[in-house]
């Protein structure tokens, strides 16, 4: 009778253990299945191409396309520039060049958009952009270079699992453009940003466009320095638009422009020494103009050392202000040749850098109910720094006293707050939690609060 008491209490040790194994897998399952919300699948999206191998070096994206998440009220709040179509946690998406991504044919006119929801989130709007004629498809889009051409109000209803909107594509857009999808979230104030690579012609197939521009005109030179010259030219024209121009320094291709920019700077040149330029205009369907004038240039015999600092930052202020961390935002300085950074200053203590195109930065690490004084200096290529911007002093809000210590194994549903290492963040995507997923080291789960 012992003996079959001790088998009996050993088989129940194992059904428990079975049990605790079996919640484990099925968390883990629950987890990757909750984190999907949705991902335009006709006209296929960049994010869904990847899914089938189509677009290849995606990252992470290629097993959640339904995951482009970020915060919403596009385009007055949303992902930076250069950052829309990673939507904040998949950078691979923002690369940007005209081969780097498979192409969908569309039409203009008339088109049907088919959305897959694996989330239907209660919903605000949808809103549709494209890029404008004669944008640069060498660089991620920008708010600057696309416009809005469809939005549907949904007013906070809950959609179905598929959602399909019928919008009409401008008519003055063919070759290759992108289209940016936002579905706007009302319940968690975040959006969705789908974008697809699209190969546009006329409405019902259209013609083909071989027509090539013409050629720029008065190809000229200024500032001309020992190793760098400055040229400019008249703009080319064409029967569908004008969307890069390329520069030849003799018969070596040395850069590229968008269709709106009518100058650039040759560097990299030897002093005191002759060269030729010629500059060719090209448009969305890969037609070619004839060279423009050709135009020679003697490189000054000695260099002057740039020794001008940028102008300082001007109306820093901040957008965003929590317990922990600060979002700051300023207006861009000016120098002689450019601007190729920013340092942000907690007092005299930099806690941070960005690119000279960049005007944001978020400080994190902060404490709550405390005053923090923020300022910012421009910099240059030859290490001259600005002046400091205006001096911003802060007041974080007052930490959260009822989020509970993130814990492993526990179940989290959106929006559930945890505390860890003193700093409170708010779940992004459901899941169960384990060893190695802390809020810290998981972004596409936890976001500061």
């Amino acid at each position: 009778m012992a003996e079959q008491s001790l088998l009996e209490r050993k088989s129940f040790r194992f059904r428990i253990l079975l049990g605790l194994a079996f919640a484990l897998v099925l968390g883990l399952v629950t987890a990757g299945i909750a984190s999907a919300h949705g991902y335009l699948n006709s006209p296929q999206s960049r994010a869904f191409l990847c899914k089938q191998g189509q677009n290849t070096g995606c990252g992470n994206v290629q097993y959640e396309p339904q995951s482009l998440e970020a915060k919403g009220n596009f385009p007055a709040a949303g992902p930076a520039d250069g950052q829309i179509s990673g939507a904040g946690i998949f950078p691979e998406m923002n690369e940007q060049s005209p081969t780097r991504w498979k192409k969908v044919d569309m039409n203009t006119g008339s088109n049907t958009f088919n959305w897959t929801l694996t989330a239907a989130h209660a919903t605000k709007e949808w809103k549709y952009y494209i890029t404008k004629p004669g944008w640069d498809q060498s660089k991620p889009i920008t708010r600057s270079n696309i416009e809005l051409f469809c939005k549907i109000d949904d007013g906070g209803k809950r959609p179905d699992f598929t959602v399909t909107h019928t919008c009409d594509i401008p008519s003055d857009r063919s070759g290759y453009h992108i289209i940016l999808a936002v579905w706007e979230i009302s319940d968690t104030g975040n959006a969705f940003y789908n974008t697809i690579d699209a190969n546009i012609a006329g409405s019902g197939g259209g013609a083909a466009d071989t027509a090539a521009p013409t050629a720029p005109a008065s190809l000229r030179s200024s500032n001309v320095a020992a190793t760098a010259v400055s040229l400019a030219w008249n703009a080319a024209t064409d029967n569908v638009g004008v969307t890069g121009y390329d520069i030849y320094r003799g018969t070596t291709l040395i850069g590229t422009v968008s269709g709106s920019t009518l100058t650039y700077t040759a560097t990299g040149l030897t002093a005191n020494t002759s060269y030729t330029f010629t500059v060719k205009a090209k448009d969305a369907a890969g037609n070619v103009s004839a060279a423009s004038n050709v135009l020679t240039v003697q490189t000054a015999a000695v260099s002057t050392p740039d020794t001008t600092a940028p102008t300082a930052p001007s109306g820093l202020h901040s957008m965003t202000v929590n317990a922990n961390s600060v979002s700051l935002m300023w207006s861009a300085s000016t120098d002689n040749v450019a601007v190729t950074g920013y340092d942000i200053y907690n007092g005299n203590t930099r806690v941070g850098s960005v690119s000279g195109s960049t005007l944001e930065y978020t400080v994190t690490g902060l404490t709550g109910s405390t005053n923090y004084t923020f300022t910012v200096k421009a910099k240059d290529a030859a290490g001259n720094v600005s002046a400091a911007s205006n001096a911003l002093t802060v007041t974080t809000s007052a930490p959260s006293t009822s989020a509970p210590e993130w814990s492993s194994g526990t179940a989290y549903k959106a929006n559930d707050l945890v505390t860890y290492n003193g700093v409170v963040y708010k779940c992004i995507q459901p899941h169960t939690a384990l060893t190695g997923w802390e809020p810290v080291t998981t972004p596409a789960l936890w976001s500061v609060n």
